[in-house]
């Protein structure tokens, strides 16, 4: 059977209330009996004054008054059967007949156990009636005393009152403040129950964490960290299945585009060599966009693919000057101003196509940044450490909803872009161990490519 976490919260919080109102019954019945012991014990000490071997009092009316003021209790003296016409004297108006059913007790008999006596009613009203025999006086006699009923039970009553006001109440404070934290105990674990289903239905979106430093804030902090991690898991997911999508559908299509490019370099060079006579320039810049449709087209089947470990020497500067003059048409007729100052060879180990698409992507991601009117720098400097390729445009700068993820497939900030470029020179600049960062520097982007 399921038992909600509330009631499984209370069940101790009921056993132990119950074990404090049984304590607390067992309390107020030993402070009733207590208080009843010491009205008995007043009342026999008002016993042993009058009734003791030494005592001088007589039972006269006024005498037995002052023991009413003293005591709150009523007395009745009944004088010995072997004296005929001895009047009896009482507290009382009229004067009761003398209850024959209540035992005589001695203060001897009594000394150990004070009782309040029989319960009796005399005109209507409820006593505890205590028969003394006189055993020390030569003329004998009984005397009563009657402690009315309703003066015993005020007194048990102010007894047994403060402990029944503080068991209760203290039981029912504890009772509320159980029923409040469980309750909030419970909205808390609902609340994540709740978010933990919002998660497996796809909303990686943090809950909000609560002030409290307690166990419940560290599993909502767990649950916010393992959606943040599934979160990151489902877009890496997404980006390889664009990938695995992109690959299927690029596939084909990127092999006939190759074909046409490549048929159109062949007529192109075969124009050239049956018309040594013509302007040659144009057709090199036609046969050079052509080798860079190539090369990009090449770029969709390498895309995602482990790449080959291909290590030559490659002259760093040789394939910058070739990137940087496949791409002076573009900037020509766009008004970019493009520098670069080629210097002594540097050479490093590693795949020249791959290098040519790292410096082709990230040149030509610049030239598109700056637009017409900007300008471009491309500068190499051999440190103690990696080489490096600075790339600086005077363009805007990366949107701010795509600066921390320009690196990953498919995210782009241009309108006309697909978002591959720079994808495809962070796994170029990964194969050869090197890193490829991005900042902004004196309002210009600067990218730098670190080969080691």
């Amino acid at each position: 059977m399921r038992l909600s976490l509330r009631y499984r919260l209370l069940l101790p919080l009921t056993l132990l209330l119950l074990g404090d109102a049984v304590a607390t019954a067992w309390a107020a019945t030993t402070a009733a009996r207590g208080a009843e012991r010491r009205l008995a014990a007043q009342q026999w000490a008002v016993a042993r004054t009058l009734t003791e071997e030494r005592s001088q009092f007589r039972f006269t009316r006024p005498i037995l008054d002052q023991m009413k003021g003293l005591s709150g209790a009523e007395f009745l003296f009944v004088p010995p059967e072997g004296r005929p016409g001895a009047p009896l004297e009482s507290t009382f108006q009229p004067i009761p007949t003398p209850p024959t059913d209540v035992p005589v007790v001695t203060l001897a008999a009594e000394a150990e156990d004070h009782t309040l006596g029989s319960p009796v009613e005399v005109a209507g009203t409820e006593y505890r009636c205590l028969r003394l025999r006189i055993l020390y006086r030569p003329s004998g006699g009984d005397l009563y005393i009657f402690y009315p009923e309703s003066l015993r039970q005020t007194a048990v009553r102010d007894a047994v009152r403060p402990l029944l006001v503080l068991g209760g109440i203290g039981g029912l404070l504890a009772l509320s403040l159980a029923v409040a934290f469980g309750s909030r105990l419970v909205a808390r674990i609902r609340a994540l129950d709740a978010r933990t289903r919002l998660i497996a239905a796809g909303d990686f979106r943090p809950m909000p964490v609560p002030r409290s430093d307690d166990e419940l804030r560290d599993l909502c902090l767990a649950v916010n960290d393992m959606a943040r991690r599934l979160a990151a898991f489902q877009e890496e997911l997404q980006r390889d299945e664009r990938l695995r999508v992109l690959g299927q559908f690029s596939g084909g299509l990127a092999h006939q585009l190759r074909n046409a490019a490549a048929g159109a370099k062949l007529a192109i060079e075969l124009f050239l060599a049956e018309n040594p006579s013509a302007d040659p320039e144009p057709l090199q810049v036609a046969l050079r966009q052509l080798a860079r449709i190539e090369a990009n087209l090449r770029q969709f089947l390498v895309l995602g693919k482990p790449p080959d470990h291909v290590r030559v020497p490659c002259d760093l500067v040789k394939l910058i000057d070739q990137v940087v003059s496949l791409l002076r048409p573009q900037c020509q007729h766009a008004g970019t101003m493009l520098t670069w100052n080629p210097q002594s060879a540097r050479v490093v180990d590693g795949d020249p196509t791959q290098l040519s698409h790292l410096f082709g992507n990230v040149i030509g991601n610049a030239v598109e940044a700056a637009g017409a009117g900007g300008e471009v720098m491309v500068s190499l400097r051999d440190s103690k450490g990696p080489v490096v390729v600075e790339v600086i445009d005077t363009g805007p700068g990366p949107p701010p909803d795509v600066a921390e993820r320009l690196f990953e497939p498919f995210v782009t900030g241009k309108s006309q872009g697909i978002g591959l470029g720079l994808a495809v020179a962070k796994q170029a600049v990964d194969a050869h161990g090197g890193r490829l960062t991005w900042e902004r520097r004196d309002n210009k982007t600067v990218f730098r490519i670190e080969l080691p």
